[in-house]
């Protein structure tokens, strides 16, 4: 019997409407301004001397830190002009623990708890980026030591100026796209809320964006899903490095090489699509076919990168979309309900072709498809979904919104699953799938102002707000859809998605910067893909740095 992929975390079974300001036509493809690169070892050091008992170095040595809370490295930088610049540290940190650091420019804190994860030994290198105001002239830039264990071992840094025609069309941080008039976002300043977004983005990197199959691919890696490596990582890779393109000058290399990794691991069912799970060599197993979720972040992902830096590079990221898209249409969506199918394996003779798993409904995904392609099956696709989403809460959750991981009879009464269907016993319930859902229709009602999604992710807000009495820790991993709890802990997986829907009600600040402060103050960890890459993106949205191509 056919095995299907499941995208859930190790240890768990089977895991008035406002209108927005008009989107920016497609920018050229800019030329990105090259690094500047400053030694560690030229640098000014205190409590750190000059090794070369590692390998992988640059220049005649690194910078290892004395175990101890206080030390530091202070590079001299110089900029032709005043302006925002990308700060790359390059870094090793042999050990298990976070090497967390301050980072100073000019004197004044740009960073106050930089991380700094494990890179798996001390001869693996890994960059980590934030975006810093520099003068005109010379600049210091120190990275102090906040541990009793000292700093990581320093290689060097790597200055990049954002200049005008330099960089991504619209770098993080340019908050370039309002989101609908009266949509919260968490208390603090803008420039403090992105970097703790640029923090958390630069450990999801470093414990999941790897290099480990050759051939010049980037792959997401997925410890705690039932493959190393499988499609929704590799979407997840792909939007999430478009989006951060600006905070980290790597972004669109390490995008060619997701896509040169999607690119030659096709479908068996249809080559336009993303086979779903690989194995530690990188080799396609499982059936070699689609997983729905996947393919909706990998064309997302490249329409992103088709407006960040256009389509006229190494891939023709427009025209990689829309083939995607249509094979999406073609493979995975349902031609008499117009709903998603499990992936392009199930057709009319499968017994899950009358169901549908509730976090494919990705309805900001349709509506840049549609405006992609100018086919108008998209908008039918997306209103399917939506007086879907509309008649399961009202339906069988009108006292909490919940939606279920998987809905079945679509095709006369559409319901939640009855015990296990696919994955497992609560696969009726708001499970280790539809726990996404209120991040993604919580992003369509901030970036649309849609009345449907507004009303339903408000539902979703209201209920978790009272349920959890506004205390943040308190969101349980799964809940039957009359809000009891089925099960225990509180994974970044369930929780991280309720700051989306947060940012609808304007009786929810204090909530909303309470889960914010929760998902701030919550490592990622390298064992935890799905939950880190979760509150990445829900992350990503709530800080108004999400935009829709």
């Amino acid at each position: 019997m056919h095995r299907f992929r499941s995208a859930l975390a190790a240890g768990v079974l089977a895991p008035t409407v406002l209108a927005l300001l008009p989107v920016a036509a497609t920018a050229a493809a800019p030329t990105a301004a090259a690094p500047t690169r400053y030694e560690a070892e030229n640098a000014f050091l205190s409590q750190g001397a000059v090794a070369t008992n590692h390998t992988g170095y640059s220049g005649s040595g690194f910078v290892d830190y004395t175990n101890v809370t206080g030390g530091y490295v202070e590079w001299t930088v110089t900029s032709a002009a005043a302006g925002p610049a990308t700060l790359a540290l390059r870094y090793a940190n042999g050990t298990t623990a976070d090497r967390r650091m301050e980072i100073k420019v000019n004197g004044t804190v740009a960073s106050a708890g930089l991380s700094f994860p494990a890179t798996t030994t001390w001869d693996t290198w890994a960059n980590v980026t934030l975006t810093v105001q520099l003068k005109a002239g010379t600049n210091t830039v120190r990275a102090t030591a906040l541990t009793a264990n000292g700093g990581p071992n320093a290689d060097y840094l790597d200055v990049t100026p954002q200049s005008a025609g330099g960089g991504p069309a619209v770098p993080f941080g340019s908050h370039a796209f309002p989101y609908a008039a009266g949509t919260l976002r968490p208390s603090g300043t803008t420039a403090a809320v992105d970097q703790q977004v640029v923090d958390k983005y630069n450990s999801w990197k470093a414990s999941f964006l790897k290099q480990n199959c050759g051939n010049g691919w980037y792959q997401v890696i997925s410890p705690d899903a039932d493959h190393p490596y499988v499609a929704e990582g590799q979407g997840y890779g792909l939007v999430i490095t478009a989006l951060m393109a600006g905070a980290d000058p790597n972004a669109k290399t390490a995008f060619d090489g997701l896509v040169k990794y999607v690119l030659a691991h096709p479908s068996v069912n249809n080559a336009n699509l993303l086979a779903a799970e690989q194995d530690t060599s990188c080799r396609s197993v499982n059936g070699s076919d689609s997983a729905t979720d996947g393919d909706l972040d990998v064309a997302y992902g490249l329409l992103l990168a088709d407006k960040q830096w256009g389509s006229a590079g190494t891939y023709n990221y427009k025209d990689l979309a829309i083939k995607h898209i249509n094979a999406i249409k073609a493979s995975e969506v349902n031609p008499t309900t117009h709903l998603m199918k499990l992936g392009d394996w199930s057709d009319s003779g499968d017994q899950y072709y009358w169901t549908t798993r509730s976090s494919d409904w990705m309805i900001d995904h349709f509506r840049a498809f549609r405006t992609a392609t100018g086919d108008g099956a998209w908008d039918t696709i997306r209103t399917a979904h939506q007086n879907l989403i509309t008649s399961q809460q009202s339906k069988y959750a009108a006292s909490t919104g919940l939606l279920a991981d998987f809905v079945v009879n679509t095709n006369t009464t559409p319901k939640p699953a009855a015990g296990q269907v696919l994955e497992s016993p609560n696969d009726g319930d708001f499970g280790w799938n539809a726990c996404r859902d209120p991040w993604r229709i919580g992003t369509d009602a901030v970036t649309s102002g849609d009345a449907a999604s507004l009303a339903s992710a408000r539902k979703l807000n209201s209920w978790i707000k009272a349920k959890t009495g506004g205390n943040a820790g308190s969101v349980a991993n799964g809940y039957h859809l009359n809000g009891s709890a089925f099960d225990t802990g509180s994974d970044m997986a369930f929780t991280a998605p309720f700051v989306v829907t947060a940012m609808t009600d304007p009786g929810s600040q204090t909530w909303l910067d309470a889960l914010w402060s929760k998902l701030v103050a919550t490592p990622i960890s390298p064992s935890t893909y799905y939950g880190g890459s979760v509150q990445l993106q829900s992350m990503i949205v709530a800080s108004g740095n999400y935009w829709v191509p």
